[in-house]
C-alpha cells in the first residue's frame, strides 16, 4: 500500500471527517502533500506561522510545548491515524505544539493555503477542522483531568489505554518518555510497566510498549 492509500483509509476512519465523505478526503489527498522524515526531524515547530493539519499515516511523533521556565515538556504521542493542527484562517494563532519524529515517519500535511485552495469547492472543510480542534481540546483537557484525578498507577493505565485506541498498539516508547508525560519518576513508571507485563496487559521491549489488553488498562484506570 502506498503512504497515499493508507493516508486516505486512515482519513475514512477518522471521527473529525465523518459525514464529509470520499470527495473531502480526496480534496486533502489533492491539496495536501506527503512527506517523508527521519527519525529526530521536526514535523513543526511551536509558534510557527503556518498553520494546517498534519495526519500522521506511518510512524510516530512526539508532542511537545513550552512549560515556565522556558522548558519545553513533552505531554504526548501521535501514531498511524492520528491528526493535529489549527488554523490562522479563524482567529487563531501559531502553532501551538512542537512535532518530533521520534521514528521514521510518513505524514500528510495540509497547510492553510491549501485549506483556502480546498474551501473554495468544498466550505465545509472548516467544519472539519473545527471538528478536529474541538477533538484536540478534548483531549488535553482528559490529560488535564487525569493529572488531577487519578493516582500514578491509574494514570499511567488511562494514558496507556488512549494511546493504544488512538494510535495503534505498538508504543514506540522508552520508559523515561513515557515517566516525563506523566511527571512521574522512571523508577514508578517501570514498577507499574513490569506489574501490568505480568497481568498480561501489555509487552515491555527495547524502546517499545506492545499494549494487548486495553480493556484491562481501561478497568485499572477506572478502578
Amino acid at each position: 500500500m502506498s503512504p497515499r492509500e493508507r493516508a486516505a483509509e486512515l482519513l475514512t476512519r477518522s471521527v473529525w471527517l465523518q459525514g464529509h465523505g470520499p470527495p473531502m478526503i480526496e480534496a486533502l489527498l489533492t491539496h495536501g502533500r506527503i512527506v517523508h522524515l527521519p527519525t529526530g526531524a521536526w514535523a513543526q515547530s511551536e509558534g510557527d506561522e503556518q498553520t494546517g493539519i498534519t495526519l500522521v499515516v506511518e510512524g510516530a511523533v512526539q508532542m511537545m510545548c513550552a512549560a515556565p521556565g522556558g522548558r519545553e515538556v513533552l505531554f504526548g504521542q501521535a501514531g498511524p491515524g492520528v491528526a493535529l493542527g489549527q488554523t490562522l484562517r479563524f482567529g487563531g494563532g501559531p502553532r501551538l505544539v512542537t512535532l518530533i519524529c521520534v521514528e521514521p515517519s510518513v505524514l500528510l500535511v495540509v497547510p492553510d493555503h491549501a485549506l483556502t485552495r480546498i474551501a473554495a469547492d468544498r466550505p465545509e472543510v472548516w467544519q472539519a477542522v473545527a471538528a478536529l480542534v474541538y477533538l484536540q481540546l478534548r483531549g488535553a483537557l482528559m490529560i488535564a483531568a487525569e493529572a488531577v484525578a487519578l493516582p500514578p498507577r491509574q494514570r499511567l493505565a488511562a494514558r496507556l489505554d488512549i494511546m493504544a485506541r488512538t494510535g495503534g498498539p505498538s508504543l514506540r516508547m522508552n520508559q523515561q518518555a513515557l515517566a516525563e508525560m506523566l511527571g512521574l519518576s522512571r523508577k514508578t513508571v517501570n514498577v507499574y510497566l513490569l506489574g501490568f507485563q505480568r497481568a498480561g496487559l501489555l509487552t515491555l521491549g527495547y524502546g517499545q510498549i506492545e499494549v494487548r489488553d486495553t480493556a484491562g488498562l481501561r478497568r485499572i484506570a477506572e478502578s
